[in-house]
C-alpha cells in the first residue's frame, strides 16, 4: 500500500470509529508501530485528526467527547509551550493572580521568573501542584472534585472565589467560535467566568487549534476580555477575524 492510501485509510477508518488505537490500526493496516505513529503524527499536523496518547480521535467530533486531563497533555505540546510562554511573561512583582484550569495553563509555572509578592490563587489541582515548586503564596480554592479535569467545581467553589480580586486572570477555553467561549462542564465554566470577572486584566491562554470550535457551554464573551494569546502560526484570516473581538497577542 502506498504511503498516500494508508493516510486516507487511517483518516476513514478514525472517522468510522471515532477513536482508534494505535493497535487496532497496526492489525487494520499490516504496518509496524512506528509507521502507524508517524503517520498519526502528519496527519494531525494537517488538521486530518486529532492526536492522542496512544491513538487518535476524529477532528469533527472533538467537540462531542470530552477528552481528559491526561489526554489533553498529549495534544500540540509545542504550541501550548509556546502559548505558556506568553502567559508566563505577563505575571510581574506584586500580582495575585487567578489560574483556572487547562493543561496549557498548567505550563506556565515552567517559564515564570520568580517575582517577590506573588499570589497563586487557583481550583485546579495540578496547576496548585505545579506551583508548589515555586516561592509563591498559594491559595487553593476547594469544592467538588472533577476528577476528569483535575478541577474543583460547585457551590462551594464559587462561594469563595466571589469573594476574591486578581490583577490578572489566566483561563484556558476548549474552544471558541465568534465571541463564545466554550467549556465542556457548566460548573468548570462559571468559575472561569468568575475568575475573569473579579480580574483586573483578563487574560484567555489557547493554542491555536481551539479556534472556529464549539463545545457544551458557552462561559463568556471574548468582547469581555482584554487579550487573547495564542500561537504565532495562526492563520492570517483567523487572526483577522478574532482580533475583531479582542486584542490578540502571538
Amino acid at each position: 500500500m502506498l504511503k498516500k492510501e494508508r493516510l486516507l485509510k487511517i483518516v476513514e477508518i478514525v472517522e468510522q470509529k471515532e477513536i482508534v488505537t494505535v493497535g487496532e490500526l497496526i492489525e487494520a493496516l499490516n504496518v509496524s508501530d512506528m509507521t502507524i505513529r508517524r503517520d498519526l503524527d502528519e496527519l494531525d499536523k494537517s488538521g486530518k485528526l486529532i492526536r492522542l496518547h496512544g491513538g487518535a480521535q476524529r477532528l469533527e467530533n472533538s467537540g462531542e467527547i470530552e477528552l481528559s486531563r491526561n489526554q489533553k497533555k498529549e495534544l500540540h505540546l509545542a504550541e501550548k509551550r509556546e502559548v505558556a510562554k506568553l502567559a508566563a511573561a505577563k505575571i510581574k512583582a506584586g500580582d495575585t493572580i487567578y489560574i483556572g484550569a487547562g493543561t496549557t495553563l498548567e505550563l506556565i509555572v515552567d517559564y515564570v521568573e520568580q517575582p517577590d509578592s506573588l499570589r497563586v490563587v487557583t481550583n485546579s489541582l495540578p496547576v496548585f501542584e505545579a506551583w508548589q515548586k515555586t516561592n509563591a503564596e498559594l491559595i487553593l480554592v476547594g469544592g467538588n472534585y472533577r476528577k476528569h479535569s483535575g478541577e474543583f467545581i460547585g457551590s462551594l467553589t464559587i462561594k469563595v472565589l466571589e469573594d476574591l480580586k486578581f490583577t490578572k486572570a489566566f483561563v484556558g477555553v476548549n474552544g471558541v467560535n465568534n465571541d463564545s467561549m466554550m467549556s465542556a462542564n457548566a460548573e468548570e465554566g462559571q468559575a472561569e467566568a468568575l475568575g475573569l470577572n473579579n480580574a483586573q486584566e483578563k487574560i484567555v491562554v489557547m493554542d491555536k487549534y481551539k479556534f472556529n470550535r464549539n463545545d457544551f457551554y458557552n462561559f463568556y464573551s471574548l468582547y469581555n476580555v482584554d487579550v487573547l494569546l495564542t500561537n504565532s502560526s495562526v492563520s492570517p484570516d483567523t487572526l483577522e477575524h478574532y482580533q475583531t473581538y479582542t486584542k490578540i497577542e502571538k
